[in-house]
Order: structure tokens, then C-alpha cells, then sequence
């Protein structure tokens, strides 16, 4: 019997055979994990040695050739999609874009700068604004700028006419389009599945919610985009025309009448641009070669120019910066804002408040600037924020705001603790409003046979569950909340900006205004990017001489190295743009909102959020 049962008790030969196969299998995966990481690590190590040890020799060219989005804080969740075969983008950091630019400038062994946009994706015209008056910083020192394309849309022209010259290629074009704001409206779909969405809002413009309950845009809502939308075309323009003078004549039938212009020249897209003016030359891809080594000194092959790309450049300017103790402290405040510790890419409250906290501790730190591209999220994370940046003031440490491409609705909140608040032409901003959002899943239960029923010791129990309709009573208590949490977002803005409720009111309601808009209405204080904040921030805390400093978490050895995969793959150049398919883009579009509706969590599920995308 002992026998039988040890027989019974060991696995089969077969299996054993398999199990130990299989452990050999397990072994070699991890083994070979192991060997790529130490592969990535000395291939890292080589090229940080390699990029760093030469000298920079005089007459070198700074290539700048963005391959992504341009962020202001890099989102790791995105890289590890990335990593995994999925559809992440390649990020640029911002501050890398500008702090290269303007060193450049001043830099004896840079002769002239390189912009190849054919990478660019995702670029707002607020983020386009600073990195044009960073080229145009450069060229005041009288290097020239030199910018090249396959083919420019409107965000990459933006970029490219800041340019001393501008060549396409001959199979290029130049697609100006114009903003608009076009959003996905769920309502039909909505009806057809029995699902009814319960709002709660307060703010005659807060269309946030309108994709849910309506079928198209609402008259409040196509006003108040109407008026940043124009707004933003007409800076568009002027930036464009200022750069380039002559488009003064030849822009305007450019963009009213593209179709008559092309057929007079039988469809050449690339003379029609280079006719108009919005190009000097046009130029196939050894041509441009060509070109750059005539302007610049030739590589040491002799193939090509010599020159530096972005991440090279940066990291040696980090190499040689010269360090000093008194500091100005950043902190990014990019994404949706949500309640507790979030990754990067999202504003955790408690993420961001940590970080200002520790900005604030840090004797080396002198003045603190919030750098906002959020368009809001949780009113409860939004006030943890912003309590943490009124104690940094009462410490009596400068605290300056400086609003990216968007610091809307939680995102303006957020900003309201500051000395003062800078936002470029182009921001959106404003959307001062609240509103909660409760599905009601009762209809397509019942049309699948199921039903809820039960009972509860009070008239709020399971009044917030999304199988059942909300109560009256339930309804009636969400919406005076988010009448009182109005009445405190007014109070907030009118303590912060020197306004009486009443006032705050009349440039409230949830609408969405431009910088230059905002400052007229006494919303924000001075128009300019991040270098300008930054500025402003040193000069209150009269500092002569400063570095800036990130205030950012602490990665992980795993994060730091996903940072570097991203550092090395951020470089495109021409021909470095990969496009998914429309449907791809379509359903990511769909997935993305909902994504983001399904990881909402403020505890009182009032939410300061901005319905609007930066032109």
C-alpha cells in the first residue's frame, strides 16, 4: 500500500520529462532577459561615453529633428507600450527642445542650426509659440536657421518658418488647414443600448458632459469655441506672416482657394507652396545633403555634415554646466488630474503635492514654478495641489505659475496659488465649472433580463450604484454640492485674481478662453513661455545667478533605463514619420475616452475638467 501511494504520489515520467524540459526552457528565457538588459546597458554606457569624450569641434551644426510628441514631462506607461509592440508615440520633452536651442545660440562652436520636422507629431500651437521665439532668439545672434521637410502640415510649418531658408521636397506639400474642434458624440449610441447618462453641472459653457447627452454641439458650446478657435487661427497667422513677410500678399488665396492655386500649376503640391512663398527651394534628399555640407564643414567621412543631434547636445551641456547652490525648482504638472499617487503623465494630487512640498523643504530651492498642461480632472486632487502651493507661498518662497498648452477648468485651480501666472498667446485656459457625471446601466440590464432589487438601512443605500437609476434624493445632494463647489471655485479665482465672485461669474459658466483673451480679462498676468516664468520666478527671489532644477519622483533602475531607450529613439529627421492607419486612429481615439472616464476617482465625484484639445 506504501508503495502504491509514493507511486501515486510522484508526477508520471511524462510529465517529469516535461517539467524538466520545460524548467530548462524558463531558465534560458531569463538568462536571456538578463543578456539583453546587460546588452542594453553597455550599448547605453557606449554610446553616453562615445557621444560625451570627443571635444565639440568649432563649425558644428545642432540638428534638430523632433521624433514624437513634444511633452512636457515623459508618461513611462507610454514607453513600456512602446517597448511592447504597441501603439505609443515617441515623446520629446520640451525642455530638452528649448534648452538646446537657446545654448546654442550663445554657443561659439555651433554655427548654425538643422530643423528637419518630418518626426513632429502632436506639437499645439502654445508649445509651438516658445520653441519659435527660441529660434528667433538663435537667429538674433546671426546664425542661420536651415529647414527641411518630405512635406509640412500646419504644425510642422509652423516650426519650419521660423527658418532663415525652408526647402521641400519635390513630392512634398505644404497642408494648411485651420483649426477646428470636432468632437465624437455618444447620445444615439447611448439610446440604442438603453444607457441614460445623469449630470449634475453647473456652467452655461461646461461642455464636458455634452458628448454623453447630446447627438451635436450645442449653440453655448460652438460660441465659445468658435471665439479661442478664431483666436488661435488669427495668432497662427501673424506668427506665420512675421516670421515671413512676404506671405502677407500670397497667404491669404493660399488658404481660401488651395484648390484653384493647385490645378494652375496641374497638382505639383511643391511648386504650388514654393510659388506662394512658403518655401525657398525645393530639394530631394541629397540634395538637402548636399546643401548642408556646403554651409557647414563636412563630416569626417566626408558623407555628410558635421553636426550634433538634440540628445547628444543636451547631454553634453549637462556635462559641462557649471553648478551653483541657489536654484529655481520646477515642477510639471502634465495630464489629467486625479486623486492620490499617479505615474507621470497623469497629476496625481498627491503625486504633485509631494513634489511642491519637497521643492519647498529644499534650502538649495528659491522659488518654485508650477508648470501646468493639464485640462483638469478632480476637484479634491486640484485643491490638494493648490493648498500645498499656498503654504510654499506663506513660506515665503516666490511661487510662479506658467501655463503650457492647456490649464483649464482643475488646471486653471491648480494655478491659483501663485504670485503670478504666465500663459503663452495660445493657451487654453478658463473653464471655470463643475459637474458630476453617473451612468445609468438599467436599461440594457433589463433588455439582457436582469433586474436589481433589495433593501438598505437608509434612503442612501446604493444610491450611487450605476445598476439603478440615481435617486431624487441622491440628485438632489449631488447637485448642491456641485453648486457649493462652484460658489468655492469663484471664491478661489476672485481671492487669487483680486476679482469679486460676480466678476469671476461673468468670465466663467465653463468657458474656454485663449491666453490672450484670459489676460484681457484679468484671468492670467503676463503672456510668455517657460523661460519667461522662470525669469520671473529668479527676479522675485532676486537671484543673480540660478540653475533650474526639475522637481520630479525618483525613478527606478528599470524607469531610468526606459528614459534612455526614449532619450536615444527621440531623434527622426527626414522621413521619420510613421502614421498609423485611420481606423487605428479612430478606435484609439474611442478606446482613449473612455479609458480615461473609467480611471476618474475623486471621492466626491465632483469633477473640474475642460472638454477643449489645444489648436
Amino acid at each position: 500500500m506504501g508503495a502504491i501511494m509514493e507511486r501515486k504520489g510522484r508526477p508520471g515520467i511524462i510529465r517529469r520529462v516535461w517539467g524538466g524540459f520545460w524548467a530548462v526552457i524558463e531558465g534560458l528565457r531569463r538568462w536571456s532577459l538578463n543578456l539583453v538588459f546587460l546588452l542594453l546597458l553597455v550599448i547605453l554606457g557606449t554610446g553616453w561615453w562615445s557621444g560625451r569624450s570627443q571635444p565639440l569641434a568649432t563649425g558644428t551644426a545642432l540638428l534638430i529633428a523632433p521624433n514624437g510628441e513634444l511633452v512636457e514631462q515623459r508618461t513611462l506607461r507610454n514607453a513600456v507600450s512602446m517597448l511592447q509592440g504597441g501603439e505609443g508615440l515617441h515623446q520629446v520633452l520640451m525642455r530638452d527642445l528649448i534648452e538646446a536651442i537657446r545654448k546654442g545660440a550663445t554657443d561659439t562652436r555651433i554655427s548654425h542650426l538643422v530643423l528637419e520636422t518630418d518626426g513632429l507629431r502632436g506639437a499645439s500651437l502654445g508649445k509651438l509659440q516658445e520653441l519659435g521665439a527660441a529660434l528667433a532668439e538663435f537667429r538674433k545672434t546671426g546664425k542661420p536657421v536651415y529647414a527641411y521637410g518630405r512635406y509640412f502640415d500646419q504644425s510642422s510649418y509652423y516650426l519650419a518658418a521660423q527658418a532663415d531658408q525652408v526647402f521641400l521636397n519635390p513630392d512634398g506639400f505644404v497642408y494648411l488647414s485651420g483649426f477646428g474642434r470636432f468632437p465624437t458624440y455618444y447620445r444615439g449610441l447611448f439610446d440604442q443600448l438603453g444607457v441614460k447618462v445623469q449630470v449634475f453641472r453647473v456652467g452655461t459653457y461646461k461642455s464636458f458632459v455634452e458628448p454623453y447627452t447630446r447627438s451635436d454641439m450645442s449653440e453655448a458650446d460652438r460660441e465659445s469655441t468658435r471665439s479661442y478657435l478664431d483666436e488661435a487661427w488669427k495668432l497662427w497667422q501673424q506668427d506665420v506672416q512675421k516670421a515671413r513677410p512676404a506671405l502677407a500678399k500670397t497667404l491669404p488665396a493660399y488658404l481660401e482657394h488651395p484648390d484653384e492655386g493647385l490645378a494652375a500649376v496641374q497638382g505639383d503640391g511643391a511648386r504650388y507652396a514654393l510659388d506662394a512663398g512658403l518655401v525657398d527651394g525645393i530639394k530631394s534628399a541629397d540634395e538637402w545633403r548636399d546643401f548642408l555640407k556646403d554651409k557647414g564643414q563636412p563630416s569626417e567621412d566626408g558623407k555628410s555634415y558635421r553636426h550634433l543631434d538634440l540628445a547628444a547636445y543636451v547631454g553634453r551641456l549637462h556635462d559641462e554646466a557649471s553648478h551653483t547652490d541657489a536654484k529655481v525648482g520646477v515642477v510639471v504638472a502634465q495630464g489629467a488630474i486625479m486623486d492620490g499617487e499617479q505615474p507621470s503623465g497623469t497629476v496625481g494630487g498627491d503625486t504633485v503635492a509631494a513634489l511642491i512640498r519637497q521643492a519647498r523643504e529644499s534650502d538649495d530651492i528659491k522659488a518654485v514654478v508650477l508648470r501646468v498642461d493639464s485640462p483638469g480632472g478632480s476637484a479634491t486632487a486640484s485643491e490638494v495641489i493648490r493648498r500645498e502651493l499656498a503654504l510654499t507661498r506663506k513660506a515665503g518662497k516666490p511661487v510662479i505659475v506658467s501655463m503650457g498648452s492647456v490649464a483649464a477648468s482643475g488646471g486653471y485651480w491648480i494655478s491659483m496659488a501663485a504670485d503670478e501666472v504666465w500663459a503663452n498667446p495660445a493657451t487654453i485656459t478658463g473653464s471655470i465649472g463643475i459637474f458630476a457625471m453617473l451612468p445609468d446601466l438599467s436599461g440594457p440590464m433589463g433588455k439582457l433580463g436582469l433586474t436589481v432589487d433589495g433593501v438598505g438601512t437608509t434612503p442612501l443605500a446604493g444610491s450611487m450604484d450605476v445598476r439603478r437609476p440615481v435617486s431624487p434624493m441622491m440628485g438632489a445632494l449631488l447637485q448642491q454640492s456641485i453648486e457649493h463647489g462652484y460658489r468655492r471655485f469663484l471664491g478661489v479665482v476672485g481671492e487669487a485674481r483680486g476679482l469679486s465672485p460676480e466678476a469671476v461669474d461673468g468670465v466663467a459658466q465653463g468657458r474656454v478662453w485663449l491666453g490672450t483673451q484670459a489676460r484681457e480679462r484679468k484671468l492670467v498676468d503676463q503672456l510668455g513661455g517657460l523661460h519667461e516664468a522662470v525669469a520671473a520666478a529668479a527676479q522675485r527671489a532676486k537671484l543673480e545667478r540660478y540653475e533650474v532644477s526639475y522637481v520630479e519622483k525618483n525613478l527606478s533602475p528599470r524607469d531610468q533605463l526606459l528614459a534612455r531607450l526614449l532619450d536615444k529613439g527621440e531623434e527622426g529627421g527626414a522621413g521619420a514619420r510613421a502614421t498609423p492607419s485611420l481606423l487605428t486612429r479612430l478606435m484609439g481615439r474611442v478606446e482613449q475616452e473612455f479609458r480615461g472616464l473609467a480611471e476618474w476617482n475623486d471621492p466626491g465625484n465632483a469633477y473640474v475638467h475642460c472638454l477643449c484639445t489645444a489648436p
